[in-house]
């Protein structure tokens, strides 16, 4: 099944082990995005630069010619993306770079870069998934989510298609016109995903426009296990299980993992014995239990016990998931 043709995983070259190798035409595709692709205002010397960027993505640039841009701002943008293109064309593949990035710890490339790899390393990781609810639950590891929490339901819905639906109805600039001026839009409700329905997810993948119930236990919580496996798997070569659960109640917790820097905070003082008021620990919407099926990669004081983890939403219910969590937190020794 075909889906998120905006993820750029088109463009790459997939090797036997589902890796993906940098190619001209992925680093193109960057030269095109709205920073640095010209606009009506763009003076010749840009224009001009640009076009030879676009035949030669990767070549070293030339700072006279930057310093010739009447827009320096424009310059700057072109620094940034093409030093990020030149490291990660010096990796073999995008996971590589990827995993070197964050066990590295200094993170200089825009969030914007990271989540477009995420993107097309989760498509990679989930291509022969069957199950629509797995990859719409993919979508967490590159895209904000917005969370609704009501009568014990917690509904995710993207926060970019959340956010454009709120200022525009889903009508594009019409919709926006006619929202300033106070006039009715027709309601605009978006799916759920459910067993029944699930299957429409695939024709509108790259829209982004579908809810993910992730409420204990039903099946898009239980999907986001999954994808967190497999995304796991993929990366690291291990065999884990993920389940979810209610609570933690284990006298033998020893390590967690929190999926975001909410949950991090949250689970960090439940675990050194802090208090922990009961608006704040609202915010923690889901639990997991993750089991590693190689105990003699784990850390000698963790093998046995189970590793936690944890998804929250912050004071403005956004749900941001950081997917490096799970590849260079969980308790392994170096040589795994």
């Amino acid at each position: 099944m075909d889906f998120w043709r905006t993820s750029g995983y088109h463009l790459l070259q997939r090797d036997d082990e589902g890796c993906l190798h940098i190619t001209p035409d992925y680093c193109r595709a960057f030269w095109k995005r709205p920073e640095v692709a010209p606009v009506e205002e763009s003076c010749a010397a840009e224009r001009a630069y640009h076009a030879e960027l676009l035949l030669d993505p990767v070549q070293d640039l030339d700072p006279a010619r930057l310093a010739s841009f009447e827009d320096q701002d424009t310059a700057a943008n072109y620094k940034i993306l093409s030093g990020f293109l030149r490291d990660l064309k010096a990796d073999e593949t995008l996971e590589a770079y990827y995993l070197k990035l964050f066990r590295r710890g200094k993170i200089a490339i825009p969030p914007l870069f990271i989540d477009q790899m995420a993107h097309a390393i989760a498509r990679t990781v989930l291509e022969d998934v069957a199950n629509p609810l797995q990859a719409r639950a993919g979508e967490l590891f590159f895209r904000a989510q917005r969370a609704t929490v009501q009568d014990g339901n917690i509904m995710l819905a993207d926060e970019d298609t959340v956010e454009m639906y709120s200022q525009t109805g889903g009508f594009g600039d019409l919709g926006r016109m006619l929202v300033e001026g106070n006039a009715a839009l027709k309601s605009v409700e978006l799916d759920v995903l459910a067993e029944e329905n699930a299957a429409l997810y695939w024709d509108r993948s790259d829209r982004f426009d579908t809810v993910l119930d992730i409420t204990f236990p039903r099946l898009g919580l239980d999907a986001l296990c999954r994808a967190m496996e497999r995304w796991i798997g993929h990366f690291l070569g291990l065999e884990t299980r993920i389940h979810p659960v209610q609570s933690i109640r284990d006298e033998k917790w020893r390590w967690h993992v929190g999926l975001d820097s909410t949950a991090t905070g949250i689970l960090n003082d439940l675990y050194n014995g802090q208090d922990v008021g009961e608006e704040r620990l609202s915010k923690l919407l889901s639990l997991f239990r993750l089991e590693i099926k190689d105990q003699s990669l784990v850390l000698d004081d963790v093998a046995g016990k189970p590793v936690y983890l944890g998804l929250a939403m912050d004071a403005k219910d956004r749900v941001q998931i950081k997917p490096q969590n799970l590849l260079v937190n969980l308790p392994l020794k170096q040589t795994a």
